[in-house]
């Protein structure tokens, strides 16, 4: 067999998901060629890993600013993009111009215009885009879309859908790049994404409308103050009224984080455990949308960033009754700790309520590894040797595309006040 050869972009926390999984899982089908940055320090960290825990070789580094060079030198296959949301259609698209393919983390990118470069690019070249959803592969996502198939509630007319992030994972967006929203789009781009890409998943339609609210009502030294806090810091490592903050996350307490970040500042200036109660803070952390989709279902979501507990509840209705999905996941920090537990399940509940039936719990197999057990699939499929999937869990551009523009519209509604429709904001070919 003809390994697939691939080179990675952007080497900060979530790269080691898929460089990890080349390294070990994927030797025999996919070979890992070469890293770029803009940071060389992290680079050779990300090498480190390869090396040492990984057992793997080292690979050549370049510089983000010889992206060009990398391509023509190592003539890969294939481009993985990790690197910050408002850079992925940087990458993306000069990649399809070099003739690779590319394999991007979510979002595809943070707005309309980047949105539309990508979907001129991809029609221009010919070549493939494919977007990581890896909840879309978790075993009960994948259940709801068998029980929404199959007809067991008629067609779906209304979903309710509530996003708890708590005050670990939920506050680590506020510490990082994210918080700037022209670097992610804000949470209704960054991480919902995941979460519309499965409604159109699920229902198997598209976003026509869409309404939004939401503010900054938490995080922020604003907020802080009016709460009565008096002890601030711009960032924790080293910082006397960080010592007792449980939303603090000094660097030089962790190793691998100190070593990726703390280490590697001296090159960029990036400080990855800024106050969540500082300023400069342009994100959102309580958001909800109204969205209508072209089959006419109604979709109500709302995302907070500061619960007491992970996870999410679920109720698809439709014509013949209900769907019911509670899911409590495992809180986590970014790079913080084992990758398997990231987004892994600690419980999940599916009932069903038929019209004038009585209502019965639903049984499935559970997936191992993080994310509900969707990760190890997703990385074969991308990787491995791909087996047939009745769901169509493989995500490309379009369907990239699709779950970004549910919460770029709803950026645009939080700032004009209006409703949105989608199928103004860029034209698909």
């Amino acid at each position: 067999m003809t390994k697939k050869r691939y080179v990675q972009v952007g080497v900060g926390g979530r790269a080691e998901f898929f460089y990890s999984a080349i390294a070990t899982t994927f030797r025999e089908t996919s070979e890992l060629l070469a890293f770029c940055d803009v940071n060389q320090t992290r680079m050779n960290y990300a090498n480190k890993l390869l090396t040492d825990k990984y057992n793997y070789n080292a690979v050549k580094t370049y510089k983000s600013e010889e992206f060009d060079n990398m391509i023509e030198a190592e003539k890969p296959d294939a481009v993985i993009v990790t690197s910050v949301d408002r850079t992925h259609h940087t990458y993306i698209i000069r990649a399809l111009e070099l003739g690779c393919d590319v394999i991007t983390e979510k979002p595809m990118t943070v707005d309309e215009e980047k949105c539309q470069e990508i979907l001129d690019a991809v029609e221009r070249t010919g070549r493939s885009v494919r977007v990581t959803f890896n909840y879309r592969y978790a075993p009960h996502h994948t259940k709801a879309r068998e029980l929404i198939a199959s007809g067991v509630i008629g067609d779906v007319t209304s979903i309710h859908f509530e996003w708890l992030l708590n005050t670990q994972h939920g506050a680590d967006y506020f510490r990082r790049w994210h918080r700037d929203k022209r670097n992610s789009g804000g949470l209704l781009v960054h991480k919902s994404t995941h979460h519309f890409d499965l409604v159109n998943f699920w229902i198997g339609s598209q976003p026509d409308t869409v309404f939004a609210m939401g503010d900054l009502l938490f995080y922020g030294r604003e907020n802080a103050e009016k709460r009565g806090v008096t002890a601030f810091y711009d960032r924790a490592t080293g910082h006397p009224n960080a010592q007792d903050d449980p939303f603090a996350l000094p660097l030089d307490s962790n190793e691998h984080l100190k070593a990726m970040y703390l280490d590697a500042e001296f090159e960029d200036g990036y400080k990855r455990d800024q106050s969540v109660f500082g300023d400069g803070i342009s994100i959102e952390d309580t958001m909800s949308v109204l969205v209508k989709y072209k089959n006419k279902a109604q979709l109500t979501y709302s995302l907070n960033a500061y619960l007491p507990w992970e996870g999410y509840r679920i109720a698809f209705n439709g014509t013949n009754g209900r769907i019911e999905m509670k899911i409590v996941e495992q809180s986590y920090v970014n790079s913080g700790g084992d990758k398997a537990l990231e987004g892994a399940v600690k419980g999940v509940t599916i009932l069903v309520f038929p019209m004038f039936g009585e209502p019965y719990k639903v049984e499935f197999e559970t997936g191992q590894g993080g994310h509900g057990g969707g990760d190890p699939v997703l990385l074969n499929d991308i990787f491995g040797v791909p087996e047939h999937d009745e769901y169509n869990r493989a995500a490309d551009h379009i369907d990239g595309a699709r779950s970004i523009l549910t919460g770029i519209a709803a950026n645009k509604s939080i700032r004009t006040g209006q409703a949105v429709k989608v199928d103004e904001l860029v034209k698909f070919y």
